[in-house]
């Protein structure tokens, strides 16, 4: 790590703990200095992204920094937000790894899914992802309704399994599940 970029890293750092998001601590220190993809990487790492990760990234959407001119460092950031640049991958144990895997077959069942769910997959958000996806309005149809609900099924008893703040909202999805799985003949177990 270069001089420059250690003390950019140690200011993004500070910046982020005073409850800067990371959108913004970039955008002010590309403003600053001039140099949008040390910056990137330096919030990354920032945010504890591994090296290797973070310049892979930057490198990635780096073409398009040639559409903007400085002064835009704001627009640079939600470029760099949208594309995911600055979000920390979860490392889940072997529980949470295996809702995450049945929540990505339910994924894949359900004939696609937004790919804002992206980020919910790779941060760990488990709770987040199954309950959007045992929403009423969620199934309309396309894909494999019973490898869906099974999965939902699953995940959703291992979810609730595990307790937490989102417990009854956890526990009513799941009921959800079941009656879905019930209404097709399909079995609890993936």
């Amino acid at each position: 790590m270069e001089h420059g970029e250690s003390a950019l890293v140690v200011e993004a750092r500070q910046m982020l703990a005073t409850g800067q998001c990371e959108e913004a601590v970039f955008a002010e220190l590309a403003a600053r200095t001039g140099e949008w993809a040390v910056c990137a990487v330096a919030v990354c790492l920032a945010l504890g992204v591994p090296r290797t990760d973070a310049e892979a990234r930057v490198r990635e959407v780096e073409p398009l920094f040639g559409d903007f001119a400085v002064g835009e460092e704001d627009l640079v950031a939600a470029v760099l937000g949208l594309s995911d640049v600055f979000i920390v991958d979860a490392v889940l144990d072997e529980h949470d790894e295996h809702i995450r895997d049945l929540l990505g077959t339910a994924a894949g069942a359900s004939g696609g899914y937004p790919g804002s769910l992206l980020g919910w997959f790779r941060t760990g958000e488990l709770t987040k992802i199954f309950l959007y996806f045992a929403q009423p309005r969620y199934r309309d149809g396309r894909g494999s309704p019973t490898d869906f609900w099974t999965a939902m099924t699953t995940a959703g008893e291992l979810l609730a399994s595990k307790g937490g703040p989102d417990q009854a909202e956890v526990v009513a999805g799941l009921e959800r599940c079941r009656r879905q799985a019930a209404a097709m003949g399909v079995g609890q177990d993936v």
